[in-house]
């Protein structure tokens, strides 16, 4: 099975993905961190508003939204067949 790094941004609703890094070191980065988007959690995202921004994700036993320009910061990866 190969890996396939996305942003989290990328994803559609269903989709899972585990999360490999969160980018940059300030204080967006710190504060994502914070909330819990820590690397080998594992994210879905459920949700998009109409247009896209914000997402509503699920990690672990709670609910999350992100804005796009949050998200972006997000890398995941899923895995392939």
């Amino acid at each position: 099975m190969a890996e396939l790094k996305l942003r989290l941004s990328q994803l559609t609703p269903g989709q899972r993905g585990r999360i490999a890094a969160v980018e940059g070191e300030d204080y967006l980065s710190r504060r994502l961190l914070e909330m819990g988007l820590l690397e080998g959690e594992v994210v879905e995202v459920l949700t998009l508003a109409p247009l896209g921004d914000p997402m509503e994700l699920r990690l672990g036993d709670y609910r999350l939204s992100l804005r796009h320009s949050e998200a972006q910061r997000v890398v995941v990866s899923l895995e392939t067949d």
